[in-house]
């Protein structure tokens, strides 16, 4: 186990605890009991080995690809927003598919490209990223979809894709999404909305309104060292999902904001570090290979989403929806990137142990379950 992962994900679910309590009060107990599930789960998924990973990984995939198929048949919205369908609900189990599709993505490439290696790939990788990403996008749910695309992307260049290769991929659908942009805009206006709404923000703060007003004048109040969470502040709509880093703000101040962001180094830090041991393994096994590219898979899920929530809260970019990871309300998201920091875990005891030079005898095994990449072509 990493300490400097545990050491993270107990400051995020800590600061995520205060954020609600802030917040909303009366859901700090099922708040704090997930959190409590949500780091048992890290520590339990974290004892299988990045063979198990890869080996689940089509089949994550294929799980996940189902139930977002379902979403437009059977998905439910919300009260503020009952046109979008983006849950699905089986009784008192309600959860978001595309945030179990993440996971399933970064399994699922890593598994691809450890077997059969990056050469002449890119179009089968492209088919799996571009099927989930459209999956997400006709929720419609625009950002999680940018942020798949993206994952997949990362995905692809952390198993050696040359970003000559992923940059003509990245022309290529830019020019094709053109003609359809249009038709998706006026389907959904909302989102042209949101962006209209962000480029006139500074007019909406002037007057004192505005999600994100509110949000930046809880982040001031908050001074260095925080108001406390039972300080006197105004409710607003995401106080406790996708705006928690103002309650955060507003009760534990700039310490407490630093602390958020000291985690996210931790967890960007601990997954550099894999894939740098991992670089110095020989020979390089396909577990290793795939061991790399899940510990890049599942930082960049973590980090790369709580970079666009932290960016929406700054009002640097529009409202998007995402929540801020492990700590925002919620236990679809939190549960997932409790999964995605377990992969992490595992990745790096394995590479540790390549490197000690005491697993010899699995390093064969690993071998043998997952085969050599072959140079066959699409």
């Amino acid at each position: 186990m990493s300490i400097q992962l545990i050491i993270a994900q107990v400051m995020l679910l800590c600061l995520g605890v205060l954020g609600v309590a802030t917040a909303e009060p009366g859901m700090i107990a099922d708040h704090g009991l997930k959190a409590l599930l949500a780091l048992g789960f890290t520590l339990t998924i974290a004892r299988l080995r990045p063979r198990a990973f890869l080996k689940l990984g089509p089949l994550v995939w294929g799980v996940t690809l189902f139930l977002l198929l379902l979403v437009p048949f059977i998905g439910v919205g919300t009260a503020e927003s009952e046109a979008t369908k983006r849950w699905l609900q089986f009784g008192p189990v309600r959860f978001q598919p595309s945030e179990m599709a993440k996971l399933g993505l970064v399994l699922m490439l890593a598994s691809f490209f450890a077997r059969r290696g990056v050469h002449n790939k890119l179009i089968s990788a492209t088919a799996m990223i571009m099927l989930t990403t459209f999956l997400v996008f006709i929720e419609p749910d625009l950002g999680t979809s940018v942020l798949m695309f993206g994952l997949g992307l990362v995905l692809m260049y952390a198993a050696g894709v040359r970003i000559s290769n992923i940059s003509g991929f990245l022309l290529a659908l830019v020019l094709l999404a053109i003609p359809i942009a249009g038709l998706y805009l006026e389907k959904h206006p909302y989102i042209l909305s949101r962006w209209n709404q962000h480029y006139s923000a500074e007019e909406v703060r002037e007057a004192g309104l505005g999600q994100i007003g509110l949000a930046h004048r809880d982040l001031s109040f908050g001074g260095i060292p925080g108001q406390g969470p039972d300080g006197l502040r105004y409710v607003y709509f995401g106080d406790h999902t996708d705006l928690i880093v103002a309650s955060v703000g507003f009760s534990s101040g700039l310490l407490g904001v630093a602390m958020l962001l000291f985690a996210y180094w931790l967890i960007v830090v601990t997954a550099l570090d894999v894939a740098h041991l991992a670089s110095r393994v020989r020979p390089m096994t396909p577990e290793i290979h795939g061991a790399s590219i899940l510990a890049i898979g599942a930082m960049f899920m973590i980090v790369g989403q709580a970079f666009v929530n932290l960016c929406v809260a700054a009002g640097l970019f529009p409202v998007t929806g995402v929540p801020l990871p492990l700590v925002s309300y919620g236990f679809s998201s939190m549960l997932t990137m409790s999964v995605a920091l377990a992969v992490i875990h595992s990745a790096m005891r394995e590479v540790r142990r390549q490197l000690s030079g005491l697993d010899t005898p699995d390093s064969q095994d690993a071998q043998a379950t997952l085969p050599a990449p072959a140079p066959a072509t699409d």
